[in-house]
């Protein structure tokens, strides 16, 4: 016997909070990167060919060897003890020193972003955010619902005059900061920008969020310290070895003081109880074996030409009045600022016909009206040859709107 069963209205069944969920744009344009013919600038991918497969799979052969049942276990939350000492001695590295105790391993830092929403963001709390900032961050924060305030930057990232106008205004709970190649913009702050945001942080007693993905990838110019390094106490630090290892291992993590931590763990094991064991061991593995500073030396100089080749590209094949690029000096992207009568949404479907890919401006800003004249390109992912073609296709279309 069969019963008939009206399906549910599954719109009443959904939490408030799903209303400020939205799909992510560049996940969408992920899918242009499985089209042999289409040139994507869209993703922040690392290159592919330059994984350290062969250390990776000699690393995992001698682990599950000697230790596969324990790697193949469930672990604590607080994350495997000898992964926490190696992050600690890779911060120092950096010029951030913490303590084991201080460090929690997360699955990728995209849950990290997640984790700090869950911990301090209620309802209708403000946030400071850069414009344009990470999309990632906005699509963790918003689940939490909160409202956002932020300032614009110039080459040299956020302008702590501006921050200070807008901090005189609104109390945020806190400031999500991107210092280093800032995605999207690929600017970096410099060290005297980084102490007066500190000096803010204290004067209007809030704290900071500093994601830091990028800095390891620098290839030109001098390393500057993370915020972290000049203040532990107002500073929470998160970490990732997607860009230095490689992103399917879904590692990050979060450096913070013992209590923050402590909240930060209760969050994570109604989450995921804790990251993957067996990716932990591998990563403390390949950093107690130092193939972390070797393989980015090779990653650099392959990152660098092509940075160098996709600015020359533009420069030949983009119109010149009205457009501005930026030219980081390491990470993965660059950003372009067009005249304000392009439309980078629209430019992308007619982008999309051509056979390339990009990411539209807007889908960095908290109001998706602002931004509409911008645009990311991702230039780590393409061979050679493939920059050149796509920037040619993309000033080609550019040239035609003008």
């Amino acid at each position: 016997m069969s019963l008939t069963i009206s399906s549910p209205k599954w719109e009443s069944f959904y939490a408030e909070r799903t209303k400020w969920i939205k799909s992510s744009i560049i996940r969408e344009l992920l899918k242009f990167t499985q089209q042999p013919d289409v040139i994507s600038f869209g993703g922040g991918l690392p290159a592919p060919e330059l994984f350290p497969i062969e250390a990776i799979k000699k690393a995992s052969s001698e682990l599950l060897e000697k230790e596969g049942q324990m790697m193949l276990q469930y672990g604590p939350t607080e994350g495997y003890p000898l992964l926490n000492k190696e992050i600690v001695r890779y911060m120092d590295k950096m010029g951030v020193k913490c303590t084991p105790e201080e460090v929690l391993p997360t699955t990728g830092s995209q849950q990290a972003l997640d984790l700090v929403g869950k911990i301090f963001i209620n309802e209708g709390d403000v946030i400071f955010v850069s414009k344009p900032t990470y999309l990632g961050a906005l699509q963790a924060f918003n689940s939490y619902g909160p409202e956002y305030i932020g300032s614009l930057m110039d080459d040299d990232g956020l302008i702590p005059e501006d921050v200070e106008q807008v901090l005189k205004k609104r109390h945020p709970k806190f400031m999500y900061v991107i210092s280093t190649f800032h995605n999207p913009a690929g600017v970096t702050m410099p060290e005297d920008r980084r102490k007066k945001l500190i000096e803010l942080a204290v004067k209007y007693d809030t704290i900071i969020i500093e994601d830091d993905p990028y800095s390891r990838l620098r290839f030109e110019g001098n390393d500057i310290p993370p915020l972290a390094a000049y203040s532990r106490e107002r500073v929470i630090y998160l970490g990732t070895f997607s860009k230095v290892l490689a992103p399917g291992f879904r590692l990050g993590w979060i450096v913070a003081p013992k209590e923050v931590i402590t909240k930060l763990v209760h969050a994570k094991q109604g989450t995921d109880l804790h990251t993957s064991t067996y990716v932990q061991y591998l990563a403390a593995r390949l950093c107690e074996q130092n193939i972390i500073d070797p393989h980015l030396e090779k990653v650099r100089v392959v990152y660098r030409r092509r940075r160098d080749l996709m600015v020359e590209s533009m420069e030949k094949y983009f119109p010149g009045e009205g457009f501005h690029w930026t030219r980081p000096q390491g990470g993965l992207f660059l950003w372009v600022t067009m005249p304000e009568r392009i439309n980078s949404v629209e430019l992308l479907e007619k982008a999309v016909e051509n056979k390339v890919a990009f990411v539209p401006g807007n889908a960095f800003y908290a109001d998706p009206e602002e931004g509409k004249n911008t645009m990311r390109l991702n230039f780590s992912n393409m061979k050679e040859e493939l920059i050149v073609e796509g920037i040619k296709r993309l000033g080609e279309l550019l040239r035609r709107e003008m």
